[in-house]
């Protein structure tokens, strides 16, 4: 079949590299892509939320399946669209529609939809500018951290743990009065800080069954020793040592389950990944959010482990055969680590040389998946904040960082920087 996959992301880049070794792929178009995913397909210079041009691109290369990356064509609804367009209709739509995709698009919908289902999250309250002055005497009452949320989509910025009370009230302000992040922070959801171990499973579901596909711990801060800035991701592990079979059933019966089961029970149409964030509370799961799509960069740890086929995931999806798929995993130890510009999560510059990038090649074990990088009349450049993602196998968790951090040390550009500790608590 004829796939086209939306995003340019080393998510997409990992996720165009698991579905070229289905034999079901005969052939992949990437819209808009990056210089990763042209080696595996043809890139399409579409943009991701012009429906029209991606349905005009569907019908041109005669689509018959259509993946979506990124959370924001998937919260506006491109799932609605090709179900009611005549001549979509038969096209295989790997995504939720608009109103399952709440479950990232809009924080206070999520929260409330989990206290319908009992799925274990941390308490909170909600405001809008109509009851700003109750938000403000709320914050002042609560005990600290305190962790505050915009509604709906920012980029992955519109969450920040205040740990003064004059912090958060400055918060609060910028995003309610001063519209921080536009709508996405007319509502701010206010909750209870929870300590633990942040993790994030990934599951496929056909809005009736699903399966487990992987789990992996994302490192966020920019600096060593999770310090710094937050970003998109620095880096990966997989599988999460303490990640148990005892742990994963508790995991899936107190949280994926009621989930699941909550989308059929609210008639809520979902044909696609769910983004299970965590914290492990002393061995006890919370869910701290949805999102209504693979994670970046856990996505390129993700796949790598997954054995069984993508494509042929995708198919059982839509077809209702899903609970009989049979899931397989790499059980060796996973790590990315991502290399980012100079400046970033700041300002950063564009359009920098990448050199070395055929050193990642002679080694089996590990993959250079890109994130921010195009095509130029001199080779491969910079096109990002977050530029390329190396992943390594290991037999143990330094050992797989270890092989990632020697290949990164042969691939340079001018700023480049990343985490040489991705992993560490589990050295």
């Amino acid at each position: 079949m004829n796939i086209l996959l939306l995003g340019s992301g080393g998510r997409e880049h990992a996720l165009a590299w698991k579905m070229t070794q289905s034999h079901h792929c005969d052939q992949l178009f990437i819209a808009p892509g990056n210089a990763g995913t042209a080696t595996l397909g043809t890139n399409l210079p579409l943009s991701i939320t012009d429906f029209d041009a991606v349905k005009e691109a569907c019908l041109q290369h005669r689509i018959d399946m259509l993946v979506v990356g990124p959370e924001e064509p998937l919260v506006k609804g491109i799932y609605d669209y090709f179900t009611a367009d005549e001549s979509l209709r038969h096209i295989t739509v790997v995504a939720p529609s608009a109103a399952g995709a709440q479950l990232e698009g809009s924080k206070a919908f999520s929260k409330k939809f989990m206290q319908r289902h009992n799925v274990p999250t941390a308490a909170y309250a909600e405001f809008t500018q109509e009851n700003f002055e109750e938000g403000k005497q709320y914050i002042a009452q609560h005990t600290l951290p305190v962790v505050l949320k915009a509604d709906g989509l920012a980029a992955g910025k519109g969450v920040v743990i205040a740990t003064t009370h004059e912090e958060a009230q400055q918060v609060f302000e910028e995003m309610i009065i001063n519209r921080q992040f536009g709508d996405a922070s007319s509502k701010v959801v206010i909750e209870e800080f929870l300590e633990g171990i942040e993790v994030s499973v990934f599951v496929l579901t056909d809005g009736d069954s699903y399966q487990v596909i992987g789990h992996a711990k994302d490192y966020k801060r920019i600096g060593e020793g999770d310090t710094g800035l937050n970003t998109g991701g620095m880096g990966c592990v997989s599988p999460v040592p303490f990640m148990d079979d005892a742990f994963m059933h508790t995991v899936e019966e107190s949280i994926i389950k009621p989930t699941v089961a909550g989308l059929k029970k609210e008639g809520l149409v979902y044909h696609g990944f769910i983004f299970f964030g965590l914290m492990n509370v002393k061995g006890t799961p919370y869910v701290i959010e949805y999102n209504c799509r693979m994670g970046d960069p856990e996505t390129e740890v993700v796949m790598p482990r997954l054995q069984t086929d993508l494509v042929a995931l995708f198919a059982a999806m839509d077809n209702g055969t899903l609970i009989d798929a049979n899931i397989a995993f790499d059980e060796r130890s996973c790590c990315t680590v991502m290399a980012v510009s100079g400046g970033y999560p700041g300002a950063y510059r564009k359009n920098i040389p990448i050199s070395g990038l055929e050193n990642a090649a002679d080694n089996k074990n590990s993959f250079v998946f890109h994130a921010g990088t195009t095509e130029s009349g001199s080779g491969v450049v910079t096109n990002g904040g977050r530029v390329l993602a190396v992943t390594s196998f290991g037999n143990t968790i330094p050992e797989a960082v270890g092989i990632s951090r020697g290949i990164l040390d042969r691939i340079s550009f001018e700023g480049m920087y990343f985490r040489k500790d991705i992993g560490y608590e589990f050295a």
